[in-house]
């Protein structure tokens, strides 16, 4: 991120003091400096809704004003500004003893009274350049979080559209936590072979313990790539069923990690072996 000096030049400038004379002392100052944007009121009660309206990157604030004074001003500020805000004040005070409660009460530097020029002009600069930096840096982190919905939502859809398409396309797809327990199951395998997701997490199928049935030395391999986290494709897994017939599918799957590099998973699908019926 960076600022040209037109970024600058062309920053809000408000300029609050009740006297005149050091309104048109300031007005001159950024005017001879090149800034193109330089507002004045001598009414303070005036300055948040002047800021609500348009937004200022710095306000050159007196302190000692009638009716309403500069400490006033700022809880008014802060009271109207939202979350993330970042209100750029400069005080102007006569008073040194009103620097430490300036600073406390908001205000991000100050400048005495008389004015030193030269002061005034870098302190301006400096605060402006925070301002125009801090709002860049906003824009920016608004910027990424628009990109990360937006790559979350497509990811959403293509992963709905694979499951769509895998579901239709397999007899059986199948998703695993990190402790290998199913949490979803879809396709007719499950009715084909009289099994539900209980039985698949070892919880048995009306009695029977989950392995019924099955090539224990295929399941004992299949769940060795999976403890490995390692990609299977194409396992062959056999089961003996009641009637004497037996139903052989070819499954593959791949492990599921988090931005952290932590398992959360397995998914993958599975085909029946054509003729597989004896």
């Amino acid at each position: 991120m960076t600022l040209t000096s037109q970024d600058m030049l062309n920053a809000r400038i408000l300029i609050v003091d009740d006297q005149s004379a050091n309104v048109a002392l300031l007005e001159d100052l950024l005017h001879r400096v090149g800034y193109t944007q330089v507002t004045s009121t001598q009414d303070p009660r005036a300055v948040a809704s002047m800021h609500r309206k348009t937004p200022f990157d710095l306000i050159l604030l007196d302190l000692q004003m009638p009716g309403m004074d500069g400490f006033q001003v700022m809880e008014v500020l802060k009271a109207g500004a939202t979350e993330g805000d970042y209100l750029s004040v400069l005080v102007v005070t006569a008073q040194p003893d009103h620097k430490l409660r300036a600073l406390q009460a908001g205000a991000k530097d100050f400048v005495s009274k008389p004015f030193d020029l030269i002061e005034v002009q870098t302190r301006i600069h400096n605060l402006i350049e925070v301002r125009l930096l801090h709002r860049q840096l906003a824009r920016h982190n608004q910027y990424l979080e628009q990109v990360v919905q937006e790559r979350t939502t497509e990811l959403r859809e293509s992963e709905a559209r694979y499951r769509a398409l895998t579901e239709l396309s397999t007899d059986w797809y199948w998703e695993q936590d990190g402790q290998g327990r199913f949490t979803k199951v879809s396709g007719p395998v499950l009715e084909m072979l009289g099994l539900g997701v209980d039985a698949l997490n070892g919880e048995g199928d009306e009695g029977a313990p989950a392995s019924d049935g099955w090539n224990e030395a295929e399941r004992q391999t299949l769940q060795a790539r999976i403890a490995s986290r390692s990609p299977f494709l194409d396992m062959v897994l056999s089961r003996a069923m009641k009637d004497g017939t037996s139903r052989q599918y070819r499954v593959s799957g791949t492990p599921m990690f988090d931005a952290g590099c932590t398992l959360i998973g397995y998914r993958g699908f599975g085909v029946e072996i054509v003729g597989s019926n004896k």
